[in-house]
C-alpha cells in the first residue's frame, strides 16, 4: 500500500447498469508519471472488435493526475461474456512518481463475478 507520499495507480473494471467499463486511476494526491500497464492476456470489446490490451491508454500515459480517473468502456456483460472473453484478468501496473522513482504492481481481476448480476435497462 502506498504512503499519501507516494501516487497509487490503479486498474479496476466497473460493472454498471449491464455496461462493463475499465479503469486507470491516481487514488492518491501525488502524480504518477510514466504510467504502463501490461495484460497477461489479450481481451476484446466493443462488440469483439477492439482488442483492449493493446489500447494506446493503457502503453503510456505520460502523466496522471492526483485523483484523476479515465474510464472506457469495454462492452455490455452481456456481449462480452456471450463472446466467452477470458474473465480472469492479471495486469501488471508500472509508474514513477514525481522523484522518479519506480513502482510497480500486479492485480488479478475475475469478471466472472458480474455474470450472474441482474440490471435494469432504460429507454
Amino acid at each position: 500500500m502506498a504512503s499519501e507520499l507516494e501516487p497509487d495507480v490503479f486498474l479496476d473494471f466497473v460493472f454498471e447498469d449491464g455496461l462493463l467499463f475499465v479503469e486507470v486511476g491516481n487514488a492518491t494526491s501525488r502524480p504518477a508519471e510514466a504510467v504502463e500497464i501490461r495484460f497477461g492476456q489479450s481481451f476484446h470489446g466493443l462488440g469483439g472488435g477492439v482488442d483492449f490490451s493493446k489500447l494506446r491508454l493503457f502503453r503510456r500515459i505520460e502523466f496522471l493526475a492526483p485523483g484523476r480517473r479515465i474510464r472506457a468502456l469495454l462492452d455490455t456483460s452481456a456481449a462480452y461474456f456471450a463472446r466467452k472473453e477470458p474473465t480472469k484478468l492479471t495486469a501488471t501496473i508500472r509508474f514513477r512518481d514525481a522523484e522518479g522513482k519506480r513502482h510497480e504492481r500486479t492485480v488479478t481481476h475475475d469478471l466472472a463475478i458480474y455474470r450472474e448480476l441482474a440490471y435494469v435497462t432504460r429507454a
